[in-house]
């Protein structure tokens, strides 16, 4: 019987995440077949799931709280980050993931000789990120805007600081966590800062995938290895596609099919 999967987000449309995980099933020859589903109301998250008769979702903004509330069981990972992205069901409970975190670790252990990491913003994302990358061995400092979101980062043992208060030092890998760039030419954080952060470091990653952002563009112009959000797009999609299968497929018997999709 064809299992159905879906993404639910606000706005959808744009994902990437059908093509991904369509092309794999087809790949692979595994009965199943990816959608997309606008959700408005994250509140209605569960009961959405099982009135599409669905077999598992990701999830993307704004819903990745509701997603967290609407499981019966968690991950440990997920538990302690307080997100997820991926749900699957299994007799009748919902099992929350988060592959985030763990497809950005891959994609970021492909630099050599990292230690110290700075990241720009300290929205949802970097919350995931900045804990499993604590537990493999890097220095991760955050720089935001304001403080007020530098709470759970202090809480956590992260050095932190806002535009006001840093002190440039150099860093590895500078990473862009905002949407600074995605639809304008904004920088995530003023000139100034990067114009001291950037040329010490060893390569510049930006989680926007699909365009150069005037981050990136700025880091190319110092000549810094970069690289977007679409190894850490790619890399999230295949381990909650190991979720999705029950883990019949290895990471590298997915990656070429679920690759095609950046090309097509």
């Amino acid at each position: 019987m064809k299992q159905l999967f879906a993404i639910f987000g606000n706005p959808v449309s744009h994902s990437k995440s059908p093509l991904m995980h369509n092309l794999s099933f087809q790949g692979l020859k595994f009965d199943g077949c990816y959608a997309r589903y606008l959700l408005e109301e994250g509140s209605r998250l569960k009961e959405t799931f099982f009135s599409l008769g669905l077999k598992g979702i990701n999830i993307t903004v704004p819903h990745k709280e509701h997603a967290y509330a609407a499981c019966d069981v968690l991950d440990p990972f997920a538990q302690k980050v307080g997100a997820v992205n991926t749900i699957v069901e299994k007799e009748g409970k919902l099992y929350g993931y988060n592959t985030d975190a763990p497809g950005f670790l891959k994609a970021i252990s492909e630099f050599e000789n990292v230690k110290t990491v700075l990241f720009l913003g300290a929205g949802g994302t970097a919350k995931s990120t900045s804990i499993i990358l604590k537990e493999a061995g890097y220095e991760v400092t955050i720089l935001n805007r304001s403080g007020d979101r530098l709470t759970y980062f202090k809480e956590n043992g992260f050095e932190t600081y806002t535009f006001e208060d840093f002190r440039p030092k150099p860093y590895d890998l500078v990473i862009n966590m905002t949407s600074a760039g995605l639809e304008d030419d904004a920088l995530p954080a003023p000139s100034d800062i990067l114009e001291k952060v950037i040329p010490t470091a060893k390569a510049c990653v930006d989680v926007i995938y699909g365009k150069e952002t005037p981050f990136l563009k700025l880091a190319k112009n110092q000549n810094k290895p970069t690289k977007d959000g679409s190894d850490m797009l790619l890399y999230q999609g295949i381990i909650a596609f190991e979720y999705f299968t029950d883990h019949t497929f290895s990471f590298e018997e997915i990656k070429p099919y679920m690759q095609k999709a950046f090309i097509l």
